[in-house]
């Protein structure tokens, strides 16, 4: 089993961080792409709505469960099986919101898979805080996660702007987190060249 990515075996150029940027800024494009399209898309029907929603939580869980062996975890373990529970839960909610059109259907299976997805994140953050190098980002996501599937209920009644709108806004805020932690993870990991 690999041990967690912490300050003390992170150094620039290993193998495990060198890879850990790759699914996280691909997750952080997923949320962007995803934001601007509930921002761009004027009068989305409910099948907009299903189908930008639904593949927007399918890849998110596909990345999450792609990513798993580069964040340090073996998947029998308890992290492991916590991050793999949470890509599945997204990736379910995902392939129910593009097979499913309505707007309750949207608005209660995305709020189960964000709102699962956040308190595993929550979780992890607060678990491995100190010890793994996404910790505070899994805090931040996890909180913003868990405060968009609570609010999504709520606009159920208003239709699938509403909802995308919602479910966008809190996509477009972990979409700059996680782009911001791919980047530095890139930065970091890239090997230092000796001086002349």
């Amino acid at each position: 089993m690999n041990p967690p990515l912490t300050p003390a075996n992170t150094a620039a150029g290993t193998a495990q961080q060198a890879d850990l940027w790759k699914p996280v800024v691909l997750r952080a494009l997923a949320a962007l792409a995803f934001g601007a399209v509930t921002i761009f898309w004027p009068a989305p029907s409910v099948e907009v709505m299903g189908f930008a929603g639904g593949f927007y939580l399918l890849a998110t869980g596909v990345l999450l469960l792609w990513g798993l062996p580069k964040t340090g975890f073996a998947r029998d373990g308890v992290p492991g099986k916590v991050l793999s529970a949470c890509g599945a839960a997204l990736t379910g909610a995902g392939a129910a919101a593009v097979l499913l059109h309505g707007d309750g259907v949207f608005g209660t299976v995305a709020a189960l898979g964000l709102g699962i997805a956040g308190a595993t994140e929550l979780y992890l953050g607060l678990m491995h805080r100190g010890k793994h190098v996404l910790a505070r980002d899994w805090v931040a996501s996890g909180i913003i996660g868990l405060g968009t599937a609570a609010a999504l209920p709520f606009f159920v009644p208003l239709g699938a702007h509403a909802l995308l709108g919602v479910a966008g806004g809190g996509a477009i805020i972990s979409g700059v987190l996680w782009i911001l932690s791919g980047l530095s993870l890139r930065h970091d990991s890239r090997p230092v060249l000796p001086k002349p």
